[in-house]
């Protein structure tokens, strides 16, 4: 079932990606940037869009992993689309502090987001334990899975 639901799930993204495109960003032409504002931004548009179904197994490390995929797909522009998955471990640095704090026990990954590039990932995730109580940061390495982590990347 869990199989099936892998390949509906990415065969659905597949078709998703032909009819969304790539991202490709350049720089805002001076006459479209707010004056009053001084606003500088990239604009990014599309025309092509690759996906990847990445799953982790047990005691791989979840930042690791990201940042050794990203280096064999030569990815200079990733982005996580969803992820789905559990941690027994998780080590993040948490808002407003200059060093990681680690967490021991079972814990559902409700929520990661980030980018992957070669000057290595920026990822932030939400992850809940068997109460409920949730909390978030950024990935540091030690983010360790416990039964997997789906994760879809563009």
């Amino acid at each position: 079932m869990k199989k099936k639901l892998m390949m509906v799930l990415a065969a659905f993204l597949c078709f998703a990606a032909s009819q969304i495109g790539f991202a490709q960003t350049k720089k805002t032409p001076p006459k479209t940037r707010n004056k009053q504002q001084g606003l500088k931004w990239e604009e990014a548009s599309t025309n092509h869009l690759k996906t990847y179904v990445l799953r982790l197994k047990p005691g791989q490390d979840l930042r690791a992993e990201l940042e050794q995929f990203t280096k064999v797909k030569n990815l200079q522009a990733g982005y996580i689309i969803t992820c789905a998955g559990s941690l027994r471990k998780a080590a993040l640095r948490l808002a407003d502090q200059s060093d990681s704090t680690n967490f021991d026990g079972k814990f559902e990954i409700v929520s990661l987001t980030g980018t992957l590039t070669p000057d290595g990932p920026h990822l932030h995730i939400s992850i809940s334990d068997g109460t409920g109580k949730t909390l978030g940061g950024h990935v540091v390495i030690g983010c360790e899975i416990y039964t997997t982590a789906e994760i879809v990347i563009g």
